[in-house]
């Protein structure tokens, strides 16, 4: 049976959404939003006005991050799936995807900035994944504090200062033997601020055992031991 990622809709929409990524200039797109690369991140802002700086720049994981994210999602047979960082919905189309084909419940999201939000939903409904993704307009802090009893996996894709805080949130939630999956971690930016996450996660006494892998900007796996 073809997998849901391999559906007209949804590889239409992928193809789509990663064609336009691909043909960004994001050191312009950056600077355009007044946020310096090579600064101090986070930048002397809050996280929501860096949304709104940065709202038409797409922020997502790589084609193969993408089939990376479909394949443990699949490995694990998730059935519940969280996800920091929507942007366009890039990454929350194959982890849908996945739970799809697993048979599973949904995909919860969440995207700060609205018009993101809207553009992400109409990318959903074009897929055909809308029914399966639960998309919470706001500050993930606030919005993921509803969450079902068991959690199978956790994407960590916003904001590099938020995603310690965000890991508090759901981690208890995960089930002994889900997996966190934190993309970009090898980005030349926030090492300062995301020390501290790094060392959390690494850390066995914290519940996780964690490998990085060379997957684009450096994929961080870690699995939920306690």
């Amino acid at each position: 049976m073809p997998s849901t990622l391999e559906s007209d809709a949804v590889a239409t929409t992928l193809n789509r959404l990663l064609t336009a990524e691909d043909k960004q200039d994001l050191a312009a797109e950056w600077a355009a939003a007044g946020v310096d690369l090579g600064g101090e991140f986070p930048a002397d802002m809050s996280a929501a006005e860096m949304a709104e700086r940065t709202k038409d720049i797409i922020m997502s994981v790589s084609r193969k991050g993408g089939e990376l994210l479909y394949l443990l999602t699949r490995a694990i047979k998730a059935r519940t799936v969280v996800e920091f960082g929507t942007s366009f919905g890039i990454s929350t189309l194959y982890l849908a995807a996945a739970v799809r084909d697993n048979g599973g419940d949904q995909v919860i999201t969440t995207e700060l900035q609205k018009d993101k939000a809207h553009k992400a939903t109409e990318n959903f409904a074009a897929a055909g994944l809308g029914d399966l993704i639960d998309l919470r307009l706001g500050d993930a802090r606030e919005t993921l504090r509803e969450l079902p009893e068991q959690v199978d996996l956790l994407l960590l894709d916003g904001w590099l200062d938020l995603r310690l805080p965000i890991l508090r949130i759901v981690g208890p939630r995960l089930r002994p033997g889900a997996l966190v999956v934190i993309d970009d971690v090898d980005l030349d930016i926030g090492r300062g601020v995301y020390a501290e996450f790094r060392d959390y996660i690494s850390d066995p006494a914290n519940g996780y055992l964690s490998v990085t892998i060379p997957v684009h900007q450096g994929v961080q796996l870690a699995l939920k031991i306690g």
